[in-house]
């Protein structure tokens, strides 16, 4: 019987991020609310790299407007983590995400992640729909179903 939890295969893309010291709370792991960055990073990244997103001047820009995350087993300093990336929803204006983190070259989910993006005028700060070059690159990412 498959878990619930996503599995390394599950996520189409990946990125690698180096934990650094500062990271670690003082139980010696890797703090709950830095997994938030490191989300925050994944996806940004991605978007930049492939869909062009100008997160300095665009017209639109992404606001975050859900997120939560489940944990699994710690992750501490220093370590390399590799952050699988895959849509599980695809809408007009906004889209969901979910993050899977993995010890590198382990197979073992650490913590899984989901957050929503909202699409957004950036001067009017009003939902717009998805721009073509962003969707183009969200679609490989869609999971199936």
């Amino acid at each position: 019987m498959k878990s619930d939890r996503p599995s390394h295969e599950d996520f189409p893309h990946f990125q690698t991020l180096n934990t650094r010291w500062m990271d670690n709370d003082l139980y010696g792991h890797i703090n709950n609310v830095t997994y938030y960055a490191y989300f925050d990073t994944v996806v940004n990244r991605y978007l930049i790299d492939a869909g062009g997103l100008d997160i300095h001047s665009g017209p639109v820009i992404a606001y975050v407007v859900s997120s939560g995350c489940d944990y699994f087993r710690s992750a501490a300093y220093p370590q390399v983590l590799e952050i699988g990336l895959r849509v599980t929803k695809l809408g007009n204006s906004s889209v969901t995400y979910s993050l899977g983190v993995f010890a590198q070259g382990e197979e073992a989910l650490l913590a899984c992640g989901q957050f929503v993006h909202v699409f957004v005028d950036r001067a009017r700060e009003t939902p717009v729909p998805i721009p073509a070059t962003l969707r183009a690159a969200l679609e490989p990412l869609c999971a199936p179903g």
